[in-house]
C-alpha cells in the first residue's frame, strides 16, 4: 500500500477522516480532492485545472493517499494507485454525518476543503446524496470489480469494519516501530 485511493459510497462516508487517520498511521501524505476542486468562495475548478492538479499531485510521488470520489477524474488516480479502499455505509449514516459536519463547522473553514471555503449546506446537495446513492453504489461495485484484477481493493462495509481496519494498520505500524 504505497499509492492509495480512499473513496466512499457518498458524501458523509468518512473519507476525509479515514484518510487522515490512515495517513498518520502509515506516515504518508494525504491529499483531499475537495481542496483541488473548490476555489475560494465555492467556485468550481474547470475540469482541465482539476485534472492537471491531480496529475501534478501524483506525478513524482512514490507514495500518497488521495481522498475523494470525483468520478470524472477517477481513472487518473486509479491508473497509478496500487490500493483502492471503499467505505460503504448506509444512506442514513451518510446523511446524518453530512448534517452533523455542517452544524459542527458552521461558519468555519475546513482543512479538507483547502481552508478556502466556509462551511455551507444547500438543499441541492442533500437531494444529490439521496437521489444518487443507489445508482452510485451499483456503478462503484462494477468499477471496483474491474480494478480488483490488478489492484488491492478493500471494501469496508459499516463503521465496525472501518474501525477494525484502521486499528489493525495502527497496531501493525506501532509493533514495527518498537
Amino acid at each position: 500500500m504505497q499509492r492509495i485511493m480512499v473513496i466512499g459510497v457518498s458524501a458523509g462516508a468518512g473519507k476525509s477522516t479515514f484518510a487522515a487517520r490512515l495517513g498518520k498511521a502509515l506516515e504518508m501524505d494525504v491529499f483531499h480532492l475537495d481542496a483541488f476542486f473548490w476555489k475560494p468562495g465555492w467556485v468550481e475548478a474547470s475540469i482541465e485545472e482539476f485534472t492537471q492538479a491531480q496529475q501534478e499531485m501524483i506525478k513524482n510521488r512514490t507514495s500518497w493517499i488521495v481522498e475523494g470520489n470525483y468520478t470524472a477524474t477517477f481513472d487518473i488516480r486509479a491508473e497509478k494507485a496500487d490500493t483502492i479502499i471503499y467505505l460503504d455505509l448506509p444512506l442514513r449514516v451518510c446523511l446524518y454525518r453530512v448534517i452533523k459536519r455542517w452544524l459542527t463547522n458552521l461558519g468555519k473553514r475546513r482543512p479538507d476543503l483547502g481552508g478556502e471555503c466556509t462551511e455551507r449546506m444547500e438543499w441541492a446537495f442533500i437531494k444529490f446524496i439521496i437521489s444518487t446513492y443507489r445508482p452510485r453504489k451499483k456503478a462503484m461495485k462494477a468499477r471496483l470489480d474491474f480494478y480488483q484484477k490488478d489492484k488491492l481493493v478493500v471494501r469496508l462495509k459499516g463503521k465496525a469494519a472501518i474501525e477494525y481496519f484502521l486499528q489493525e494498520i495502527e497496531r501493525s505500524k506501532s509493533s514495527t516501530a518498537s
